[in-house]
């Protein structure tokens, strides 16, 4: 009686480890998704890039300018950044004009 029992036993066990399996596989092959990048997150990774062989000290002020913005060339005001985007939206008018803006002071 104990050798029937304990054929079922291992099975049920040998149909879940299958079935567990197939699913771990399936998980794995489902494609990630892949989400857009914020203004921030394409700067970071923009300026990761331009830091390449940049060590200690040297990187880590080369990024916070980079991430930041070069700020002594705008003059660093928000009176500067507005007149240099006025000036960089050109012809630019209403809905086109009012994107470009808000992305040219947040990128300054």
């Amino acid at each position: 009686m104990k050798f029937p029992l304990a054929l079922i036993a291992a099975l049920l066990l040998s149909t879940g480890l299958a079935q567990a399996a197939e699913s771990v596989k399936t998980e794995a092959a489902a494609p990630v998704a892949k989400t857009e990048l914020s203004s921030s997150q394409q700067r970071m990774v923009d300026c990761n890039k331009e830091a390449a062989g940049k060590k200690g000290d040297e990187r880590k002020t080369f990024m916070r300018q980079c991430m930041h913005g070069d700020k002594a060339a705008t003059g660093g005001t928000q009176q500067n950044r507005m007149k240099t985007c006025n000036t960089e939206a050109g012809d630019k008018k209403g809905a086109e004009r009012k994107a470009f803006m808000s992305e040219c002071l947040k990128n300054k």
